[in-house]
């Protein structure tokens, strides 16, 4: 063997352990530094609300940098086509809601993914209601004012929301179609657009996320009407649901949980799913969701992907029976 060889086999032996280094720790369970946890809506919302809270505490516990970035547009369908394009190494993950996975699948018919086949599901983080709000110097502040009113002037009473196919826009077309009214659908780039529309006056009402909504309304800003889980949050106990106020069943909630790229090694999502469900029973974060109205988080992956599954079907009836197109 020349020198030239000897050098370069040095070089190799030197690489080797360096190249292979990620692929051990991955095998143990580790994932790389730093993390990106995308994010489909801007700053502000519900589902970016939840992703800092998690991405601040895992970071913490692991002591690594996890980075929420905000791919905004299509209400979540960008950020979640970004994702499944991404290495399947634990780099990259996506905070996925009720949106991208529940919703598009339905709503748009040349989906660059296939929540089945394309992600792997991590935990589902919270269920949260949402809150219908109007000003406080709305006449109409009552369900059945609402109703009346959307009765009265069919298709002009205006109702914002974070984007065709977010929770703000299929919670009005559920109600619509229990209610059997019509009202104007205006839909917005994200929360933060809808919200300061919504109190200069722009829009009537929203059916808004309640991590959204919740200052708006403690400051008087906003006044919430009702509540659309079948139950009332612990967040908002005075407030009524839907379900209560004559509509039975009505159930139009979002949700946040992680997932990442098809393909994940098993023992890393074992330990995110392990770490995260801890994270969420730490007193802070569990005051903090609160606030949220985020419930019921937490479990395995595997509970994950059957409520994925079963909110996939409500949605595409609602969709179908609704005529709902983008």
């Amino acid at each position: 063997m020349n020198r030239r060889q000897v050098l370069t086999a040095a070089a190799a032996a030197t690489l080797l352990p360096a190249a292979l280094a990620p692929f051990a720790s991955r095998a143990q369970g580790g994932i790389p530094n730093p993390m990106r946890l995308v994010v489909g809506f801007p700053p502000g919302g519900g589902t970016d609300m939840v992703s800092r809270l998690l991405a601040q505490k895992l970071g913490a516990m692991w002591n690594i940098s996890v980075v929420v970035e905000n791919r905004a547009g299509a209400a979540g369908v960008i950020a979640a086509d970004y994702v499944v394009k991404q290495p399947a190494d634990g780099s990259c993950l996506l905070m996925t809601n009720f949106s991208n996975h529940a919703v598009a699948p339905s709503l748009y018919p040349k989906l660059g993914y296939d929540v089945d086949r394309d992600f792997t599901p991590i935990m589902l983080a919270g269920i949260s209601p949402s809150l219908l709000v109007c000003r406080a110097d709305q006449p109409a502040r009552t369900l059945p004012a609402v109703v009346e009113r959307c009765r009265k002037s069919p298709g002009t009473v205006t109702f914002g929301s974070a984007g065709p196919g977010s929770v703000q826009h299929l919670a009005l077309e559920m109600f619509k179609l229990r209610a059997g009214i019509d009202a104007l659908h205006v839909p917005y780039r994200g929360s933060g657009a809808m919200m300061a529309d919504l109190l200069g006056g722009q829009i009537d009402y929203s059916f808004e996320t309640m991590p959204s909504a919740t200052p708006q309304v403690a400051s008087g800003k906003l006044v919430a009407i009702a509540q659309t889980r079948l139950r009332r949050s612990p967040a908002q106990p005075n407030v009524p649901t839907v379900a209560e106020l004559g509509y039975p069943g009505f159930d139009a909630s979002t949700w946040y949980g992680l997932v990442g790229p098809a393909g994940l090694d098993p023992a890393l999502v074992k330990r995110l799913n392990t770490d995260l469900n801890a994270i969420l029973r730490q007193p802070d974060v569990v005051e903090k969701m609160k606030t949220y109205g985020a419930e019921d988080g937490g479990g395995s992956p595997e509970h994950f992907a059957a409520f994925i599954d079963e909110e996939k079907t409500k949605w595409a009836k609602v969709i179908h029976d609704a005529h709902v197109t983008v």
